[in-house]
């Protein structure tokens, strides 16, 4: 297993216990991404991708996304493969699991740090920009 790919498992490992806290395995400037979903949008730099997380967790109680695949697409990329197993939307009242709730997270690295983050609700539109199949 390559140092990237044990990278991206430890950070997905946290968030799989609801620790969204360290930032320690991005880049100073890394660019962050929500692809698609209710607010798509990019943020550069750790205190504007720390924000956009905030507002992101704000409008769930207990989200919590599982790893279901880690493809690693070459030196500078691993593609993570995700479902949410648990979380309520906070307004609407809505459980994850009423969802489609089958992502993926896209994170490219260098130098041990991530310096761009690319999360996608669906995972076909992840899938289908990287010219891959499910």
């Amino acid at each position: 297993m390559s140092a990237n790919l044990d990278l991206v498992r430890s950070v997905h490992a946290a968030w799989e216990r609801g620790d969204f806290s360290s930032v320690e395995w991005a880049h100073p400037e890394i660019e962050f991404v929500f692809a698609d979903g209710p607010s798509p949008g990019s943020w550069t730099g750790v205190p504007a991708m720390a924000e956009a997380w905030r507002d992101f967790l704000s409008t769930w109680e207990g989200w919590r996304p599982e790893a279901e695949e880690y493809r690693e697409l070459d030196d500078e990329r691993v593609l993570v493969l995700v479902i949410t197993v648990a979380g309520r939307g906070k307004t609407s009242g809505l459980e994850v699991g009423q969802l489609e709730a089958e992502g993926a997270n896209l994170l490219h690295l260098r130098d041990g740090k991530v310096t761009k983050f690319v999360f996608y609700w669906d995972r076909d539109h992840a899938l289908a920009d990287l010219g891959l199949e499910g």
